[in-house]
């Protein structure tokens, strides 16, 4: 079979790692520039926004199976028409990618799904937008509508800060037209859940839970980021709250988008809050998540190829998936001034790493005499597999000792927040799949 990745970051090198091991045998391809990847598949530069240079390089490869990885891709109706030239593709089409593409158009699904989610208001309209931050509770949560690269949330705990947003975000344009509608929505705490959920439109298979590390600094300080580190399974997911998100929120949604025409084929990405009363959805991702995947696939034990082929088919209800019984952690490796200003191209040095252990390349190239070279933020993921969640994390700093590049910053305190809950309960009772 004949596979193209469209993408070149953490997450694909982590799909090709995975789908290289496939009974299907397959021959990779791949979108972007990506030092990792290219040593599993050959490697065309295009730009993803170049979506009729990806059909006509998937019509001169002879691609069986495209596999969809970036939401801008999805968002803007690669899977549509690569499906209309013949390619049958993993990832949902435009019209089901509006779950992310749109978040005021998300809590309104959800609302008419009876979908637990924060109490929020849509404006589009800056001075009503204005008009009610002087007077809305504090804090309060401001949400471009559109894509951001991660950056179009923002939590106001003050009023000035409220306006400072609403004037960036509606004056300025700090994410374009994705800001011309805003979304201000209630905010809620608890601990924060990741589940990724492959699906046939109809049909659904969880994969295992995630704790992401939003901020930039240890301490969950700094401004928000892409994700500096990732723990899989999460403790705070147990089977009880499994079961409470599966029956409310999770196939309420799959039946919720088909009954609206929207039927989802892919990954859908639920960001969940563990609030005091009822888990509640935050966010959806309408592919898989950055940097999630990175440390959800270290531990699955399956052929990732043949489910998603069986996602695309509509025959997910005759499969299993079978995860590793420990746990993985991740550690975001970035550049100095990230997420802001990242520095680039820097050497990077990778040593001998620990059995366990793996490296996956998110913003790498390799220069024509054989040097790895940062180009972005995030550079590196680096992912420790093993049976308790401790010795995983500690399998992981290891690996990052033997990794080096100028300016590099990361994390130190990934996976400590899940250990503190495992130590108060005992053991760990969290849910794999």
């Amino acid at each position: 079979m004949r596979v193209l990745i469209v993408g070149s970051g953490g997450r694909e090198h982590a799909l090709a790692k995975a789908m290289a091991k496939s009974a299907l045998q397959p021959m990779l391809f791949g979108i972007g520039v990506n030092a990792g990847m290219s040593e599993l598949a050959e490697m065309q530069d295009i730009k993803l926004s170049d979506h009729q240079g990806i059909l006509t390089y998937a019509w001169d490869k002879q691609i069986d199976f495209a596999v969809i990885g970036p939401d801008q891709c999805l968002v803007d109706g690669l899977v549509d028409l690569l499906e209309a030239g013949g390619i049958r593709c993993f990832g949902p089409t435009k019209r089901a990618s509006r779950v992310e593409g749109s978040k005021a158009w998300a809590k309104a699904f959800m609302d008419r799904h009876l979908i637990p989610t924060p109490a929020y208001r849509v404006f589009t309209d800056v001075k009503t937008a204005m008009d009610y931050a002087k007077t809305c509770p504090l804090p309060i949560v401001i949400k471009a509508d559109g894509l951001a690269l991660g950056k179009g949330v923002v939590i106001a705990e003050d009023r000035e800060t409220a306006v400072a947003t609403l004037t960036a975000m509606m004056v300025d344009h700090i994410h374009g037209k994705s800001g011309d509608t805003i979304v201000m929505e209630q905010f809620v705490m608890g601990p924060e859940v990741s589940l990724l959920v492959l699906s046939d439109g109809e049909h659904v298979l969880p994969l295992a839970s995630a704790m992401d590390h939003k901020r930039a600094w240890d301490g969950d300080k700094g401004p928000n980021t892409g994700g500096m580190g990732v723990v899989a399974p999460n403790p705070y997911y147990t089977p009880e709250v499994a079961d409470f998100c599966m029956q409310h929120i999770v196939l309420p949604t799959i039946r919720g988008l088909k009954e609206e025409g929207s039927a989802f084929i892919g990954c859908l990405f639920f960001g969940l809050m563990l609030t005091p009363d009822s888990p509640v959805v935050i966010e959806y991702n309408c592919r898989f998540g950055d940097p999630e995947t990175e440390a959800v696939l270290a531990l699955l034990d399956d052929d990732l190829l043949d489910l998603l082929v069986c996602a695309r088919e509509g025959t997910l209800d005759a499969k299993s998936v079978q995860f590793h019984p420990g746990f993985s952690v991740s550690v975001t490796l970035a550049s100095k001034g990230y997420p802001i200003a990242s520095e680039v191209g820097k050497e990077i040095s990778i040593g001998q790493l620990p059995a366990g252990a793996d490296v996956l390349h998110a913003a790498v190239k390799r220069t024509e005499d054989g040097r790895l070279i940062s180009t972005g933020g995030r550079v590196l993921h680096v992912v420790g597999r093993a049976t308790s969640l401790r010795e995983a994390r500690n399998l992981a700093y290891e690996a990052v000792k033997q990794i080096t590049f100028a300016g590099m910053h990361y994390r130190t305190d990934i996976g400590c927040r899940a250990l503190e809950k495992e130590d108060a309960d005992g053991s760990s009772g969290a849910v794999v799949s």
